[in-house]
């Protein structure tokens, strides 16, 4: 067989990076004095860290993260100190592993979604995780259209493939019994298997305009708290921080 074939077999075989440093390596190689052994076990590294890198960009792409909210624009310095403390430990992925869940209470404009999406965005670079970031709101329509069109079961399989859905802003869901219905299904399909991360504004004490019932609410607290990291937000608004620096350089240079 020629030698000039070589880069097509590769190509066929799907070793598009083998195939592109080839003639590069095999350079190094004679240059270096290689051994057999450790040519091939650089060129196999070398694939399977631009596989990883590939699979990564995919996974963070169809994760649907906000633009501009990712741990290297995050001011941990503004973070309360206990959830500065806990970072770390959450970083480090374990909890994804047991299936545990992650919530994030405060008032609006604290960072709760940033700093969820965040260490969302670390599970996928760090650890190879499947995410989906998404409104709460759109996720319940999603459910709720599924469950009209006879397709629910579907749709939650689908989700079940996502080692973490985080559901941001759980407190704006309309408050119509059914949409309440599809999320409780969801949450419970999720309990103890996969993890859920949740935003809310609202104090669990104040799940009842979430879920109407009172059963109901006590079944869903009782569902995401169980195995659960409980974030506690707090402090003056961020945005609201912003905003004061703004004028005191507009007042500085008036």
């Amino acid at each position: 067989m020629p030698t000039d074939a070589l880069p097509g077999l590769l190509k066929a075989f799907r070793l598009p990076t083998v195939a592109a440093i080839y003639e590069e390596t095999v350079a190094k190689a004679e240059a270096g004095n290689w051994g057999y052994r450790k040519f091939l076990q650089h060129l196999c590294e070398s694939e399977a860290e631009d596989r990883r890198q590939r699979r990564v960009a995919r996974l963070v792409r169809d994760a649907g993260l906000p633009d501009g909210k990712g741990l290297g624009n995050l001011d941990e310095e503004l973070l309360p100190a206990k959830i500065r403390r806990q970072l770390p430990t959450l970083l480090e992925g374990g909890w994804v592993e047991r299936a545990e869940n992650l919530l994030a209470f405060g008032l609006p404009g604290l960072g709760k979604s940033h700093f969820l999406a965040a260490l969302a965005r670390e599970m996928v670079i760090r650890h190879g995780y499947t995410v989906l970031f998404t409104p709460t709101f759109k996720l319940v329509q999603q459910l709720l259209t599924a469950k009209r069109e006879l397709r629910l079961e579907a749709l939650l399989k689908k989700l079940d493939r996502y080692a973490i859905v985080a559901m941001d802003d759980i407190g704006y869901v309309q408050q119509e019994r059914e949409e309440m219905e599809v999320l409780f299904t969801f949450l419970a399909e999720r309990y103890e298997r996969r993890s859920v991360m949740i935003t809310s504004n609202l104090p669990f004490s104040k799940w009842d305009q979430i879920f109407k019932d009172p059963m109901t609410t006590m079944a869903a607290v009782d569902r995401v708290v169980h195995h659960a990291t409980i974030l506690e937000f707090d402090g003056e608004s961020l945005r609201a921080k912003e905003a004061k620096a703004k004028a005191g350089q507009t007042k500085g240079t008036g």
